[in-house]
């Protein structure tokens, strides 16, 4: 069994006149991640509302279905609470940088 050398060859790193994205698009990305949980969420909870209201009005709804989309709801928020403490805790360490 032959063993192969490991290869030396280099990583491409950043080409010299290649664009870094800068801090601004860094936010501008976060704050479209944070909209498209936000939108997930909404549409969880719509979801969730409308299977309740028709299960209340008597029509043909499995519960089990209803407590699906309940509990599915519910993580949904948690996740979006995390994330919104997760932010917070950003900014406040951001304050404490001193310049």
């Amino acid at each position: 069994m032959t063993i192969s050398p490991i290869s030396t060859t280099k990583l491409p790193l950043a080409q010299t006149g290649e664009v870094r994205p800068g801090p601004q698009t860094a936010i501008d990305k976060l704050g479209q991640t944070f909209a498209t949980a936000l939108d997930g969420l909404n549409a969880t909870q719509l979801n969730s509302d409308q299977l309740i209201a028709r299960l209340a009005a008597g029509e043909d709804v499995d519960i089990h279905t209803v407590m699906i989309a309940a509990e599915q709801t519910e993580v949904a928020f948690r996740v979006a609470v995390a994330m919104r403490d997760q932010l917070v805790q950003a900014y406040q360490e951001m304050l404490r940088i001193q310049v």
